[in-house]
């Protein structure tokens, strides 16, 4: 059975961060936070035109920066630090707390960026990274499909990226006339962000343009994508297993209480439990986008 349609929203450009304009796709009222999922952004921007996320705090989930166009500079109190470059992408388990900036590069940059929550087994693990540049990608290809496979697997190649929620996170272009039919496992949260183009979805066989967002039901072993369009179309198809628990969310803090986020509150102001590394630290690049220095020899 292929999967129907839910909802379709579009998504409209908002201020965010500083100097950043995002297309906020789940997380934006229509739709909410879609278990597992808490947030997709579509982001454009450049550092000289004053776009960027200097340092910020996150704890209790995992976030996924993938870049579409040009370059992203981070760094974090662990002390790692580098680059992402279009086709990369980071995978961050902010775990129990870390600290970092994320910083565009000097020409304009387009990327994305999810948010998945952790079950509360999880919350407090040490923050870890998975980074993968564009040649190191899984790619699979068939009948003018192509899907890089950041997550889970599709056409038959199965991404080595770890998740500690199950999540399937596919880029899809499909050249003119191309179908796809992506197995799903039954019962996971699934919806698709339409990049470039539009693409003719699911059984009700309805068009969907650019920066649109369609949340399937929770029903249903398939979904279906057909480009009768002569042009190229691109989106991201994500999908992941409900976790269930209940979420409490403060800013870039995700725990499943309101006494936990009092206490993530408490730790981060006092650097502890997670948060030591905090204490006396900032990052360079973030300095510099703020001192305007960022780009000076």
């Amino acid at each position: 059975m292929s999967t129907p349609i839910e909802k379709v929203v579009e998504s409209e450009w908002q201020a965010e961060g500083h100097g950043a304009k995002v297309r906020r796709s789940i997380g934006r009222q229509e739709i909410g936070q879609i278990d597992p999922f808490l947030m997709l952004d579509e982001f454009v921007g450049s550092s000289p035109e004053g776009a960027g996320f200097p340092d910020h705090p996150h704890r209790g989930f995992e976030t996924v920066t993938y870049v579409l166009e040009g370059e992203i500079y981070h760094e974090d109190f662990l002390n790692k630090k580098g680059v992402i470059t279009a086709g990369g992408m980071q995978w961050m388990t902010a775990g129990r707390g870390i600290i970092h900036s994320e910083i565009p590069g000097r020409e304009m940059m387009r990327g994305l960026q999810l948010w998945i929550n952790l079950k509360s087994t999880f919350k407090m693990d040490e923050p870890t990274h998975q980074d993968r540049s564009a040649s190191e990608m899984v790619v699979a290809e068939s009948s003018g499909v192509k899907v890089i496979v950041i997550a889970g697997e599709a056409l038959g190649k199965k991404s080595e990226v770890r998740t500690r929620t199950p999540v399937y996170y596919l880029d899809v272009t499909m050249q003119a006339n191309a179908t796809l039919k992506q197995p799903i496992p039954e019962g996971w949260t699934t919806f698709c962000y339409i990049l470039d183009g539009e693409v003719t979805v699911g059984p009700e066989s309805k068009t969907i343009p650019a920066h649109h967002t369609v949340v399937f039901a929770r029903v249903g072993k398939f979904v279906e994508f057909f480009n009768k369009s002569s042009e190229l179309v691109r989106f991201v198809l994500i999908s992941g297993e409900p976790i269930g628990e209940p979420v409490a969310k403060h800013g870039p803090f995700v725990m499943n209480t309101a006494e936990e986020i009092e206490q993530t509150l408490d730790d981060y102001k006092n650097h502890k439990n997670g948060f030591e590394n905090a204490k006396n630290w900032k990052s360079d690049i973030g300095t510099k986008f703020r001192n305007g220095t960022l780009w000076k020899d």
